[in-house]
């Protein structure tokens, strides 16, 4: 089995990993006490393919079957890969690799306008009808806020939106742009708790038309309204800028063009938030499975590469806050509501687009829970006071929206 079997030796310093080889022969690779897993290999090319990109072709393995697991599962298998990562990343054959990788960076974000819309249809434009199968009933597909260990996904979900507001500082009369706006939750909750206008805009067709078709049932569709647009292309002026879950996808050679953009569209008085994942470590790139398979294009960045840029575009960077284990709560549940539904999404598609998807869902979980990934929350203005100066007010705003909250009735689909 080698070179696998000398990259094992140095990669398990956690746990223990049983793997079969095609020969029926048991190798068995330990260190500290941890998770205990066996794994089958079935394709004997996979000796070498997983020396040179293990995150690639472990995950192409298991959609096609040609990896599976024996009295223990996937998720024990990438609990213990998340657990041993840096030990991977030491290897040298990975260093190497990983140096040559990075020269083609920018190459892998490319988010250029048009460019942009063809990566989000290959995730976002799957189908409402599979997305229902396994997020909350507002269909929220980014990061919720956990106030309580027995909080439900919905209740998690709407105390995101409940502190995404309370940081916009809600006034009367106000213009929202939401800048990926999904299948418009967040600003048909904005346009319910005051009297605001909301344009939300987005690249996926599907979200675009659910949106509208939800504002429209809900008689907002004077107040809130959405388009099939590019961020780049949006010429109007706002007292308020949100963006959740987009970020990710820009691209690092295009955080000018955004930060930039988000000044030219923002009032002097104006606040704008950024709810986007990024990570505590140097900068990276994506793995090269999530993004051949689930994000074309897309990249989470090291808070350091944010900051630089936000400098650059003059402005204020007025409130951050990390959010760091939510995001795999929420995956867990998103997790257990998919698991749930398996039959029906292999149905709609087949049985290897459901192990894609189980080895994306747990495998993000892994990253938020023993890795290196975060959630942050990045409020900006233009003026150092467009804020309170005291952030009490963050929390006065929740509670008051809470009260708030009993007086409305969010549409659920």
């Amino acid at each position: 089995m080698f070179p696998l079997s000398h990259m094992m030796k140095s990669f398990v310093r956690v746990g223990t990993l049983k793997v079969i080889d095609t020969d029926g022969k048991v190798h068995v690779f330990s260190g500290e006490p941890g998770p205990n897993v066996t794994m089958r290999l079935s394709d004997p090319s996979l000796y070498y393919k997983l020396v040179f990109n293990p995150e690639l072709h472990a995950g192409e393995a298991y959609m096609d079957g040609r990896m599976s697991f024996e009295d223990s599962s996937l998720r024990d298998f990438l609990t213990l890969f998340s657990l041993n990562r840096l030990s991977l990343g030491s290897y040298p054959l990975q260093k190497v690799l990983r140096s040559v990788s990075r020269l083609f960076r920018k190459r892998q974000q490319d988010n250029r306008v048009g460019k942009a819309q063809a990566n989000v249809a290959h995730h976002y434009d799957l189908g409402n009808e599979f997305y229902k199968l396994f997020l909350d009933e507002g269909m929220q597909y980014s990061c919720a806020y956990f106030a309580s260990d027995d909080d439900t996904l919905e209740q998690a979900q709407r105390n995101k939106l409940r502190l995404l507001a309370a940081k916009l500082n809600l006034q009367p009369g106000l213009k929202i742009l939401d800048i990926g706006c999904g299948w418009g939750d967040l600003a048909l909750y904005l346009a319910r708790l005051a009297d605001v206008e909301v344009l939300g805009v987005t690249l996926s067709k599907e979200q675009f038309e659910l949106a509208n078709t939800r504002a429209r049932e809900a008689g907002l569709d004077g107040r809130v309204r959405f388009e099939l647009k590019d961020y780049r292309k949006v010429d109007e002026r706002f007292d308020r800028i949100v963006s959740v879950g987009m970020f990710e996808h820009v691209g690092v050679q295009h955080y000018g063009e955004f930060f930039g953009k988000i000044n030219a569209l923002m009032d002097d008085d104006g606040l704008a938030l950024l709810h986007s994942i990024g990570h505590m470590s140097p900068p990276g790139m994506a793995s090269p499975w999530l993004r051949k398979y689930i994000f074309p294009g897309a990249y989470s960045p090291a808070l350091s590469e944010v900051f630089e840029v936000v400098e650059q575009n003059s402005l204020w960077v007025t409130d951050l806050e990390i959010l760091r284990l939510h995001y795999a709560k929420t995956l867990a549940h998103w997790v257990e509501r998919f698991e749930a539904n398996r039959d029906k999404i292999e149905a709609m598609y087949d049985a290897r687009f459901a192990r894609m998807w189980e080895f994306y869902l747990i495998s993000a979980e892994m990253m938020f829970r023993t890795g290196s990934q975060l959630v942050f929350h990045m409020q900006m203005a233009r003026k150092r006071d467009a804020a309170p100066i005291v952030r009490d007010y963050v929390t006065d705003l929740q509670r008051a929206y809470i009260t708030q909250e009993a007086n409305f009735k969010l549409l659920t689909t």
